[in-house]
């Protein structure tokens, strides 16, 4: 089979802009912090809410993404995903006052949460089994670029003045612009294709990825696993008994990855950094480098996760991340928090993360779900994410004041030692196997799938 690779990372890079606006969206915020504080006079509590009100428009983006690509095509929902992040960027950008901020932070929230279920998925979708697993970490890169590109454009604005935050947000508008205008070359996923019964166009978009050979066979699978599914899968489907053990999987998988606790690292980074006595400047310029860790250890994952295989990455990630935390939580423990160690592992801690959880889980998550119900059980499992990731990020500055922040570190390194019991238990190795014969593997009657998969 003779693939066209640079067609198939064209088209993957386009979608995967959504991951990058993704990236940049949820990231920004955490450069903005000082100057809303003040802006908007922000008490504690006030500012867990307004820096994870996003997550709310997450959520509902999540919970309805899948249903509507079932619907109506992955591509028509990227595009409105597109407008979405472009209004979010501006009007938050614009706003005077807590509720308007709020509200287009939601905005922003739905077009992340209806990019994190899509991307993937139809990236997953068009790809052969031997490169998916690089292709939907093409994904996890662009997220990562974007957390990073936040990062960096926080600190070049720094010079701004008190309207840099405006400035902050607003800049997002240029890649949400860049992904609508793109998506016009993007072809609608095939796997859609031959479910609404347009099999002919299905088979060209394969055909241009890996050949006729391909595309025949893959169009023989996808209407093979299909048979008998004129419907598509609704959420009642999507919680039947033999999905059961995979639908454990997906939501675990997802609530782990966010309460392994990485993203109070990229959403807090300048605050944590503070307590280490670095002023605004110095703590946004450290934020730059957590971005940087990020983006090189993904491409570093991306590089093995076809031939290491999913699993693996996953455990040296938990099992690295539960490490840092401890060392984290001993620093803050004994007032060591000026230390250069704990710079070094506030910047470690993310490598360990986009080494193992951050590519593997929206991979697995893409790969594990049969045909007819995976756009229902991607946003069911990615709202299961989302809800995670808002409760982490709402609680964690409430955590730190009723807790400490040794203690707070010490709960995350608990959750991820319990992720990798977890994880090396019951999570099956997904390499190298057609999405149709995945299928076969976990859902099918004679292969339920052992606990040590």
């Amino acid at each position: 089979m003779k693939v066209n690779f640079h067609y198939l990372l064209t088209i993957s890079l386009v979608t995967a802009l959504g991951g990058l606006l993704f990236g940049y969206d949820i990231s920004v915020i955490s450069g903005t912090i000082p100057f809303i504080t003040d802006f908007f006079s922000l008490t504690e509590q006030m500012k867990g809410w307004v820096v994870s009100s996003a997550l709310i428009g997450c959520i509902l983006g999540a919970s309805y993404a899948g249903r509507l690509g079932d619907k109506f095509g992955r591509k028509k929902i990227l595009l409105a995903t597109s407008i979405l992040f472009a209004v979010s960027a501006i009007g938050s950008g614009l706003a005077n006052s807590i509720p308007s901020f709020v509200i287009y932070r939601i905005v922003g929230g739905l077009a992340v949460g209806g990019a994190s279920v899509l991307a993937p998925m139809y990236i997953a979708e068009v790809s052969p089994a031997h490169l998916r697993g690089r292709m939907v970490s093409v994904n996890q890169l662009t997220i990562v670029i974007g957390i990073a590109l936040a990062y960096y454009v926080n600190y070049w604005l720094l010079a701004t003045g008190d309207i840099a935050w405006r400035w902050m947000l607003a800049a997002e508008a240029a890649p949400a612009l860049l992904f609508f205008t793109a998506l016009f070359i993007v072809p609608e996923s095939p796997r859609w294709l031959v479910a609404r019964n347009r099999a002919a166009e299905a088979e060209q978009v394969l055909a241009k990825v890996a050949g006729t050979d391909f595309s025949k066979f893959e169009i023989k699978e996808i209407k093979d696993s299909l048979a008998g599914n004129e419907k598509r899968g609704t959420l009642k489907d999507v919680f039947k008994k033999k999905y059961g053990f995979i639908l454990f999987i997906g939501i675990f998988l997802a609530v782990f990855q966010q309460w392994s606790g990485i993203n109070v690292i990229f959403f807090y980074a300048p605050d944590i950094f503070a307590k280490a006595n670095l002023g605004v400047n110095d703590s946004l310029f450290q934020t730059t480098l957590v971005g940087l860790t990020n983006v090189i250890f993904t491409v570093l994952a991306m590089r093995v996760i076809d031939k290491t295989g999913r699993k693996k990455l996953m455990l040296l990630g938990a099992a690295g991340m539960a490490i840092c935390y401890l060392l984290i939580g001993l620093l803050f423990q004994t007032g060591k928090t000026e230390s250069w160690l704990l710079l070094s592992l506030l910047i470690i801690t993310p490598a360990f993360f986009a080494f193992g959880l951050g590519p593997t889980v929206w991979v697995v998550l893409s790969e594990i779900f049969p045909n007819k119900i995976r756009g229902a059980a991607m946003s069911v499992s990615t709202f299961a994410l989302w809800v995670a990731c808002y409760l982490l990020t709402l609680t964690f500055p409430i955590f730190v004041e009723a807790f400490n922040a040794a203690n707070t570190f010490w709960i995350y390194a608990a959750i991820c030692v319990i992720g990798f019991v977890v994880i090396l238990k019951y999570l099956p190795e997904t390499k190298g196997i057609s999405l149709e014969q995945l299928e076969k593997k976990l859902v099918g009657p004679s292969s339920q799938p052992s606990p040590k998969g």
